[in-house]
């Protein structure tokens, strides 16, 4: 977007805060969620696992690297203003992906992600040299967390995945 149209979107009161590297709680629509949040603390209130705390603005942000999400929809449920809607918690679009610090991949032996993925969605993949390159399927994937809060070196981080539609082309 040019400078001129930010400008414009600007003084009509049209800045845009979506973010879309920000980990919102289950349930929360991207482009609804800034405008229907009041940040009342409810979700994070209302979370078992602690995992949801507030970035730099105060908006709710998941934080998986303090531990995994169960995706029980208690964070959802709780939601007074509908930022965060029960029915859509199993629509998460976060998908692992790990960096190339983790010690696998530096020769250091470490299946630390690959234990705690109750999914089976890390495996790896025999290197030479001695080192194992982790692979992830992102359909198997739930983007729970359990594998970034185990990584000892921090190497799990995750990103938006938005799945293969089914359309054909003629």
């Amino acid at each position: 977007m040019n400078k001129l149209a930010s400008r414009r979107a600007f003084l009509k009161g049209k800045v845009s805060r979506n973010d879309q590297t920000s980990i919102r709680p289950p349930g929360a629509d991207a482009d609804e969620f800034l405008d229907l949040c009041t940040r009342c603390d409810e979700c994070r209130e209302a979370c078992p696992e602690d995992i949801i705390k507030f970035d730099s603005q105060g908006w709710p942000v998941v934080q998986l690297d303090a531990g995994p999400c169960t995706f029980c929809g208690d964070c959802a449920s709780a939601c007074p203003t509908g930022a965060l809607n029960p029915e859509q918690v199993e629509a998460w679009p976060w998908r692992a992906k790990v960096a190339a610090s983790c010690l696998s991949m530096n020769g250091v032996s470490c299946r630390i992600c690959q234990d705690n993925c109750e999914h089976g969605a890390i495996r790896f993949r025999l290197q030479t040299g001695g080192r194992a390159e982790p692979v992830l399927d992102a359909d198997t994937c739930t983007g729970c967390g359990a594998c970034a809060s185990a990584c000892p070196a921090g190497s799990v981080s995750f990103e938006r995945h938005t799945p293969p539609t089914n359309e054909v082309t003629l």
